[in-house]
């Protein structure tokens, strides 16, 4: 066993054991080990400080593209977080982020986005089930680390008819939650224009299911306004509350909240019912 699992072993059985015998059987010296526990918690004050302005870059990334490393620096000093351009710049492209707007470099063989039209235009209320579809991907902060939430929303009763939960912020996290959807002639499904929803193989995907693509107008995220509400809504009520500590419990937290949402959650708008008892209710 290597000195720093020694630590970590010292560490996990201090409150039960004395120190000083702790490290005289893993034979380290006990200076040693409170030097490395003042460095471990020093690095893990350092990932805690870097995961809440994540959170920040995150949460202006969605309603800001457009913004780059140095309007991030400005606008996180609007909300009194004081971050050098070069910690922004590093911790964005951590995030794979970056500005929407960029210098056009020579693509040769790329294949070109797809934008539809805002089919959509901020009419959200639907008359019929699987008419209207609403799209959008979230983060979920797990520990030091962000995982990645993609719903798809029914408008006519705001319910949450599809769902996907990835570490990774890609094509195929959308094209898994889309293929849940199954067939549905003729619906609009409206997204942002993030780089998923623009792909090939999206709009091809929604031409095998016969769904209709529309996208919010670039950088404005009022287009897509409920799934806005329903994240804000699962974050403060479910995840901020309980803090996930890895993937599976994360996961098991968003299904329960949305089976919540669903069958318990009830909302002025349906009159004081649920999403699936209003659905119910106008199916008799």
């Amino acid at each position: 066993m290597d000195k720093q699992a020694r630590f970590e072993t010292i560490e996990e059985l201090m409150l039960r054991y004395p120190v000083v015998v702790l490290c005289k059987i893993a034979e380290v010296s006990r200076a040693g080990f409170y030097k490395w526990r003042s460095a471990s918690s020093a690095q893990k004050q350092r990932l805690d400080r870097d995961a809440d302005v994540k959170e920040h870059i995150l949460a202006i990334h969605r309603l800001r593209p457009y913004f780059g490393y140095i309007r991030m620096s400005t606008a996180l000093r609007k909300e009194g977080l004081l971050v050098n351009r070069k910690k922004v710049r590093r911790l964005m492209r951590e995030l794979g982020i970056r500005s929407v707007i960029r210098k056009k470099r020579p693509n040769a063989g790329r294949k070109p986005s797809v934008v539809f039209a805002n089919v959509l235009n901020r009419d959200f209320h639907a008359d019929a089930p699987s008419t209207k579809l609403v799209t959008d991907i979230t983060y979920v902060r797990i520990g030091h680390d962000f995982n990645y939430l993609s719903t798809v929303m029914d408008l006519h009763n705001n319910e949450i008819v599809a769902w996907e939960f990835s570490e990774r912020n890609d094509l195929q996290l959308v094209l898994d939650t889309v293929k849940q959807l199954g067939t549905r002639k003729d619906a609009v499904l409206h997204s942002d224009q993030g780089f998923q929803y623009t792909h090939k193989a999206y709009e091809t995907q929604l031409s095998a299911q016969g769904l209709q693509g529309s996208h919010s107008r670039r950088g404005n995220c009022f287009d897509n306004a409920c799934m806005e509400s329903f994240f804000s809504h699962l974050k403060t009520e479910q995840l901020y509350l309980k803090r996930p500590n890895d993937g599976h419990a994360a996961r098991r937290l968003i299904a329960e909240y949305i089976e919540f949402y669903n069958h318990e959650r009830f909302q002025k708008k349906l009159g004081d019912r649920s999403p699936v008892e209003y659905r119910m209710a106008i199916a008799v």
